[in-house]
């Protein structure tokens, strides 16, 4: 077996899904990123949305909250989710259990591969909740999702290494 090939198979492709491609999903993109900073089977393929808009900027509020942590993204650029985006994907985190059934129904053959970005985290004992929308909700509010991308990350992390290649 060709080892080239041995060694892509390890890597974990990771892509984020929000809903328009320009808050959270670009914010838990650019987190990773950082976290993910030397380690080569982690790969960021990115972020996306179920009902994105092409071409549209990452979110000012979401630019500050990743600037301020170190993780900002240059020449940002929103996109829709594809079939081509999850087929080159290994695992796809989702932001609500909306998102991630948008995906399964639109998507049944990457089902197993997609999870909610909070199904490795407990908050207030419960895991699987939903990433609150940011959305016109000013600073504030995308400084609290900033913490919990900072809290969420590196347990998706461990889940990905946890696996057996």
């Amino acid at each position: 077996m060709n080892c080239e090939f041995l060694i892509m198979n390890s890597e974990k492709r990771v892509l984020f899904v929000c809903t328009g491609n320009t808050c959270r999903s670009p914010m838990a993109e650019g987190f990773f990123r950082k976290a993910a900073e030397g380690n080569e089977k982690l790969v960021a393929l990115g972020s996306a949305g179920v009902a994105a808009y092409d071409g549209d900027t990452i979110s000012p509020d979401t630019q500050n909250e990743l600037a301020q942590r170190g993780a900002a993204l240059e020449n940002f650029r929103s996109r829709s989710v594809t079939e081509q985006m999850l087929e080159d994907a290994t695992h796809v985190f989702a932001m609500t259990n909306s998102h991630l059934a948008m995906l399964t129904d639109a998507f049944p053959d990457h089902a197993a591969k997609c999870y909610l970005v909070c199904d490795f985290i407990e908050i207030n004992g419960k895991s699987g909740l939903d990433v609150p929308d940011p959305i016109g909700m000013g600073p504030r509010a995308y400084k609290q999702v900033g913490e919990l991308f900072e809290h969420a990350i590196p347990s998706l992390i461990a889940f990905m290494e946890s696996e057996e290649d």
